[in-house]
């Protein structure tokens, strides 16, 4: 079986939505397991949903109205009229998720904000793949819709959970040898009480290679915008040259330092049982994109650019000049890990210790409340964060040009700068 993942740029209107069937007939669909992301910026707008409820807003029933509204316009530009019997069916279909969401937030009792987080923003994952499932149906591309929620089982852990790797290979081995189109969602996975998780945002490429390794699948492919992994983003450099083939090792480090194309979690378990991993374009299906498997002789020949916005670099010192050691980072690193801070750089000298972090959940104020006790706590927000990988000096030239060097920080194969 192989495994093709479209996220929401892919299925974000009728057109894109047609686009992946076009992409299906032109590579082949037959024993192929698909993965799909919420439609354009659901998670987005199912996010202004949650902050709504948590607020008990007024405009809480607007915002669901007008998710509503973009997924039937949606259905309606896909099937022309109201009136065409598959248009109702899949009407109907959606509807009853909508009904079910609405019945959530007037009986949940939870307080947890998280948990209602995972239990709303999985509706646009499962309305997304209901809509496509239904159009592929009636286009001929037979298939069956599977719930992953029965499939992928994790622990408590909402919003970044945990795979109960046990659990999930027990169920994924069900689906047996059966040749046929599947389609299923990305991102969410279910706990022991079968409530929803999700595995961190853009997680829908980790739900790809979480099935392919539970399958043994014979590759993955996830179809983006772009002709593949490219050497630097093209938002934030000029000419960037596609990548052709890459290591599983050197993918985890692009991914870890903050590419954007593959989700960090995606290559380990491909890694493990070597099952090859393509980037490729759904614009220009036929082209090879990026093959990323196995082999020390995968390196890029080129300098690789990663930037990480909206970044923040604290300096802690301590409070009487003593030396910061091993006992003060590891009480450092255990509050960035319950803060749900992620760490990017790190550096230190006798009495004091430098990071550049990521706030993704909000949490850095009362983080710093905490430190603020033991440490004297200096910080910069809205910093942004260079890496470079196979640097060499006209690459390094280039990012620092014009720029504020906060920090600078170089290994064997990596510079990592942090500018204002």
């Amino acid at each position: 079986m192989k495994l093709f993942k479209f996220g929401g740029a892919s299925v974000k209107d009728a057109a894109g939505v047609k686009n992946v069937k076009s992409v299906l007939e032109t590579v082949g669909y037959e024993d192929v397991l698909v993965v799909i992301s919420a439609m354009g910026k659901t998670t987005n707008a199912l996010e202004i949903v949650i902050k709504n409820y948590f607020e008990k807003s007024k405009e809480l029933k607007s915002s669901i109205q007008d998710i509503k509204k973009y997924h039937i316009e949606i259905l309606l530009d896909l099937y022309g009229d109201e009136k065409n019997p598959n248009f109702t069916s899949a009407y109907d279909a959606i509807n009853n998720h909508f009904e079910d969401l609405e019945y959530f937030l007037k009986t949940n009792k939870s307080p947890n904000y998280n948990f209602v987080y995972d239990q709303i923003v999985s509706f646009g994952e499962v309305i997304s793949t209901t809509i496509v499932s239904h159009y592929f149906n009636q286009e001929g591309l037979n298939n069956s819709w599977l719930d992953v929620r029965n499939y992928i089982k994790t622990d408590q852990t909402y919003r970044d959970a945990n795979v109960d790797w046990e659990a999930t290979q027990k169920n994924i081995s069900k689906l047996g040898k059966k040749k046929t189109l599947y389609i299923t969602q990305g991102f969410l996975g279910a706990d022991e009480n079968n409530f929803t998780t999700t595995l961190g945002r853009e997680g829908s490429d980790y739900t790809a290679a979480i099935i392919a390794y539970c399958l043994g699948a014979e590759n993955v492919t996830i179809w983006k915008d772009v002709p593949g992994v490219l050497n630097a983003d093209p938002r934030y450099f000029e000419n960037a040259i596609l990548l052709n083939q890459i290591s599983y090792r050197e993918a985890i480090e692009l991914a870890f330092y903050g590419a954007s194309v593959i989700h960090p979690k995606t290559l380990q378990p491909l890694q493990k049982k070597e099952i090859p991993l393509f980037v490729k374009s759904f614009i220009n299906p036929t082209l090879p994109g990026t093959k990323v498997s196995k082999g020390a002789d995968l390196e890029p020949k080129t300098s690789c650019f990663i930037v990480k916005k909206n970044q923040i670099l604290i300096s802690l010192s301590s409070i009487d000049f003593s030396f910061i050691m091993e006992e003060n980072i590891s009480e450092i690193f255990a509050l960035f890990h319950q803060y749900k801070i992620k760490v990017s750089l790190i550096q230190n000298t006798a009495i004091s210790f430098s990071v550049c972090v990521e706030d993704k959940f909000n949490k850095f104020n009362e983080l710093k409340a905490v430190l603020s006790k033991k440490f004297k706590v200096a910080y910069n927000e809205n910093v942004s964060l260079y890496t470079i990988r196979h640097f060499d000096q006209v690459a390094a030239e280039m990012v620092e040009k014009n720029k504020k060097v906060l920090v600078k920080q170089i290994s064997r194969e990596t510079l990592q700068i942090v500018t204002e």
